[in-house]
């Protein structure tokens, strides 16, 4: 009987398979530490040639010799303007500016009418040319095709370039007439107001304001238009998307985010009313008192400076010009730097906000 696998196992001697002699082990090279320099490779430092260095050592001065430029402007006209009206500060001081009296003959000089009628004519301006701007820029920004949008904002900026002395004629030749035959029936009706009551020449406080408005809201139109169009139109679609109606769109998502850019339109518009000589001397009546109805002639300073100030006879009239330029100066800077400190302050609540 043949012996089975297991006893023949039991017979034969069992192989296992050899091991190698244990040997040391060898230590592995450790990794450098991460550095800085071994993140961000160092490059070689590539610095311009010396001709490419003067050239932009240049461009910086020029730079910042145009930008010192019109400050030293701005401050070479306030000096010249100090200096100049020194005759008329040493007579009259500080009632300059609060004496109504304007009497070159006796050489009684008071600023206050010409600043009650600059003042004047330019609220009635801004009260007019504001609304209507604005509206128009919407109408121009988020209701009409963009074609016929842009064909007439073309045609409204054409408003800009026409001179002024243009808008002066058609105020007399147009506006003074119209002002006459509205102004007579207010009167009548509304004569025991003060604001209402005189006599209506047609020209006056109203007229001037009328005019001023004309002349100032292509400014409000065209850098309106431009402020809406730059609001992202994901603004406007999201506002559309949540049910909002095209009213509600514009007045609680296009208006706030363009808020800065129209409060900028607005004071740019402001510093064309406040500076305004022609049209408004043609119109204004000029005349050198402050009265409480709109329809009464006025005056305005820079009026004033374009009447008189060849026919100044005396060194003091000629002072008292002088300072009424620097008052205007004044007012101009400090209503500008208002408007930058509203848009800043608007720009900041904005940002709140987000």
């Amino acid at each position: 009987m043949p012996a089975s696998p297991m006893a023949n196992a039991g017979r034969r001697a069992i192989a296992f398979p050899r091991l190698s002699p244990a040997t040391p082990g060898v230590a592995r090279p450790q990794p450098p530490p991460i550095t800085r320099e071994t993140v961000v490779p160092r490059t070689r430092s590539r610095r311009p040639a010396p001709r490419w260095r003067l050239a932009d050592t240049a461009f910086r001065v020029t730079a910042l010799g145009f930008a010192l430029s019109v400050l030293a402007i701005t401050g070479a006209i306030a000096v010249e303007l100090f200096v100049q009206s020194a005759a008329a500060r040493h007579a009259f001081g500080w009632s300059f500016l609060w004496t109504s009296v304007w009497d070159p003959v006796f050489s009684k000089f008071g600023a206050l009418p010409f600043i009650y009628g600059t003042l004047a004519t330019t609220a009635i301006a801004l009260a007019i040319a504001t609304p209507l701007g604005l509206g128009t820029a919407i109408c121009l920004a988020e209701l009409m095709p963009r074609r016929l949008g842009d064909g007439l904002t073309f045609l409204l900026e054409l408003l800009v370039a026409v001179p002024s002395v243009v808008y002066g004629l058609m105020g007399v030749f147009v506006l003074v007439p119209l002002m006459r035959s509205i102004g007579a029936p207010i009167e009548r009706l509304l004569g025991g107001i003060p604001l209402f009551s005189g006599p209506v020449y047609g020209i006056g406080l109203l007229t001037a304001g009328v005019l001023l408005a004309v002349m100032i809201v292509p400014y409000i139109i065209a850098v309106g238009r431009e402020v809406l169009l730059a609001v992202p139109q994901a603004q406007r679609d999201g506002a559309l998307a949540l049910g909002a109606t095209r009213w509600e769109t514009v007045r609680q998502v296009v208006l706030p985010y363009a808020r800065s850019g129209i409060l900028g339109a607005t004071f740019l518009a402001l510093a064309r009313a406040l500076g305004e000589t022609m049209a408004v001397t043609m119109v204004i009546g000029n005349r050198p008192e402050i009265a409480a109805s709109l329809f009464a002639p006025a005056h305005t300073m820079a009026a004033v400076l374009a009447n008189e100030f060849a026919e100044a006879a005396s060194d003091v009239h000629l002072a008292a010009l002088v300072e009424v330029a620097l008052v205007l100066f004044g007012i101009t800077l400090v209503v500008n730097a208002i408007a930058r400190l509203l848009i800043l302050g608007t720009r900041g609540t904005e940002r709140a906000r987000a």
